[in-house]
This record gives C-alpha cells, structure tokens and sequence, in this order.
C-alpha cells in the first residue's frame, strides 16, 4: 500500500509538506501543490483519515442542519455543500432539526458527541432560531448561516430575499395587475417575509394601496398553497395575479386553478419563488425566482472552512415562464 512517504519521496518534497497538501493548508506554493498532487493521483495515494484526523485534531466534518418543508431546496444547498466538501477533503452530515422543544439539542448532543463536526452550518428557517444558535455557541462549534437576521457572533451568509420580492411585484404590475394575493410564508421564515416585503415596496412605489391586495397565510407547502388557492380564487373579485412566496405554495394554487377551470395565465397569473425542479416541469411553467442554491452550498462551506472577511454576494434572478401574463381585460 501507498504510504505517505512513498508520495514525499516521488514528488521530492518532505512528509510534511505532503500533509500540508493533503489537509489542503495555505501558504503552500502552486508548484509543490501541483508536485504533491500529481504523485498522490500518479501513485493511487489514499490518506488514512484516522491518522489525518489525530494529526490535525480534527474531524474533517462539516454538519447541515436544517429544518425546511421544501425538499428541492434543502436538497439544492446539500448537493453544494457535499461537492464543496469533497473538493476540500470533508465528509458532509446531514441532520433534519425540529423548530422547536428539546429533542433539537438533543440531537445536536449526539452528533458532538459520535462525530465532533468541525463546524456546522444552517438554513433558514433555523438561521434565526436563537435558542439552537446559543447552544451552538457554547459548545464552541463554529456556526455559518445562510440568510440570518438575528445579530449574533455566528457568521452569516445575506441573500437578497427583498429585493427579489420587489421584482416580482414589479414583474405583475407591469403586466397590467392591481387586483393581487399574496401567500405569506410562516411567521418563523425571517428570510422569507422579506419577500413579502420586497413586495410591498414594490406596490408601493406604483401607487398601489397594500390595503388592495389580499394576503393569505401560508404553510409552505403544496396543500396550504392549494387552500389558499381556493380562499383567493373561490369568492367574488378575485385577484387576477397570485404571488406564493415559495414554489410548493405556487403548485398548490396551479392545481387548484386547473381543477376549477380556470385558464393560467388568461383568468389568474402565478408566480412562485425558488425555481425547484417542478417549477419548469409543470404545466403552464412556472414564473418563478431563481437562487444560485448550489453556489449557496458551497458558500456556506468555505466560509466555515476558510472563515472569509466578507460575505459573498448573490444575485437572484426572476425567471419568466408561461404561467404569468397580462392582466385579463374588462
């Protein structure tokens, strides 16, 4: 078998440079790094992680806890991560976190305890549960989050939510819409009632009264999108336009349009926000918001690992499909 020495003796460098290469340290030249790399893939080199992790006191394992009812975006920053992971020579752990209750520290006692993440990282909605963070913190596990609004000593990760609400609304009312609903997200989605506040600069600046458009609450989920659908659409008046503020919601409003006859765009406009996989696949397509959430992913790690200066900066991009038009006429 392939021994570390056996790599420092091909790539003509010490032992330790080796480690430092492998463990991917800074301050190591391209061309050792280069050296190094090519004997390891040249000799089939695979580290021992044990030794690596006694070496370094390190576990070389990153934890994602999250806690979110839309699988494609959760799964989205998962496949980030674990490929930025991997770039990095990390092992990604992944844990579903109830929102509130004990059993979340119980759950994050058991992870410390079998595997002592180097860090651990989180999404909304848990980038603001205070409580989790402060355990977080006194079991001095270093903490980055993704589109926190709590001030704490964890590190954050911002993302435009606001301005993209602002988009849509600025989308619908060019089309022609005043008559509007609007299906908010759970009071404990910070990230998310951004949008919704987003959206009503957006009214605002055209004049629109936020007293004109009607706002519903929601799960995010299909099924309290497709009740909200129903409590928008069923009575007199109904809006012309329907912004959900995640896609699950959006779907839930789309089938209820279809199973009541209604033609999406001509009668209702839709529009959702996070562009998941369903969003182009449905029928009509989706107008939605696009989130670089693999870009996110791998953010969300290199700040753990690298603990940059400043926070990246994403840009959200609304992606017009078939399901929004103009307003109907008359």
């Amino acid at each position: 078998m392939t021994s570390i020495r056996d790599v420092a003796a091909a790539a003509g460098v010490s032992i330790k440079t080796v480690s430092r290469v492998v463990n991917k340290a800074p301050n190591v030249s391209e061309d050792l790094r280069t050296r190094v790399t090519e004997a390891i893939d040249r000799l089939g080199y695979r580290p021992n992680q044990s030794a690596r992790r006694l070496a370094g006191g390190r576990s070389f394992m990153l934890a994602f806890l999250y806690n979110n009812p839309t699988p494609g975006y959760t799964s989205a920053i998962q496949v980030g991560a674990a490929n930025r992971c991997r770039e990095l020579g990390y092992h990604l752990v992944v844990e579903p976190m109830p929102l509130s209750g004990d059993e979340r520290f119980e759950i994050l006692n058991r992870l410390v305890a079998a595997l002592r993440p180097d860090g651990v990282f989180v999404a909304p909605p848990l980038s603001d549960d205070r409580a989790l963070l402060q355990r977080l913190s006194e079991l001095d596990l270093p903490c980055a989050r993704l589109a926190g609004s709590l001030v704490t000593e964890s590190f954050n990760i911002p993302t435009p939510e606001r301005a993209a609400g602002r988009m849509i609304a600025d989308h619908l009312i060019e089309l022609g819409h005043r008559r509007i609903g609007v299906i908010a997200p759970p009071a404990d989605h910070r990230a998310a009632l951004a949008r919704v506040e987003g959206f009503r600069d957006g009214l605002e600046a055209a004049g629109i009264p936020a007293g004109d458009v009607r706002f519903v609450p929601g799960s995010f989920d299909f099924d309290s999108g497709l009740r909200a659908g129903e409590q928008l659409l069923a009575g007199e008046a109904p809006p012309t336009a329907i912004f959900a503020t995640n896609d699950a919601m959006a779907l839930g409003v789309l089938t209820y349009a279809h199973r009541t006859g209604l033609s999406v765009p001509d009668d209702v406009s839709i529009v959702g926000f996070d562009d998941t996989s369903a969003s182009a696949t449905t029928w009509p397509p989706l107008t939605t918001v696009r989130q670089p959430l693999e870009e996110m992913g791998r953010a969300v790690v290199d700040a753990l690992v690298g603990a940059p200066d400043e926070a990246p900066v994403f840009r959200f991009e609304l992606v017009r499909r078939e399901s929004s038009g103009p307003a109907p006429t008359g």
